[in-house]
């Protein structure tokens, strides 16, 4: 995994944050999109459109490019490789913590509930 800054994470997740901005990349995903393509299930200009994708940008999520009078837009995936590495350590922790659960259930189960009695005096 590559070092992950602060500041990358920071970025991607606030231009993240927003759900016209998530619902660009998952467009995006599919293939690179014009600002005019992007905007056409959206019910907003293509200016604010356009805003979106500077977002996006500016967390390194989108590029650019020029072909003629097209500017295509394409996905980036390494911010996002990155927010999912980072996320892993935390899936990790909660698989473990269900794990757990899931082992006091079972002994809970075994003992036929008796493990379930207050253990403060009170019945």
């Amino acid at each position: 995994m590559s070092t992950i800054t602060t500041e990358r994470l920071d970025a991607t997740f606030a231009a993240l944050a927003d759900p016209t901005r998530r619902a660009i990349v998952a467009r995006l995903a599919s293939g690179e999109a014009t600002i005019t393509e992007l905007a056409a299930p959206f019910n907003i200009s293509q200016p604010a459109i356009s805003k979106h994708v500077k977002v996006l940008e500016r967390a390194g999520l989108v590029t650019r490019s020029r072909q003629a009078q097209r500017r295509p837009c394409r996905l980036q995936a390494g911010p996002l490789r990155d927010a999912t590495a980072w996320l892993a350590n935390y899936r990790d922790y909660w698989g473990e913590s269900y794990q757990r659960l899931d082992a006091l259930l079972a002994e809970l189960t075994a003992d036929g509930g008796s493990a379930a009695t207050p253990q403060d005096g009170r019945s």
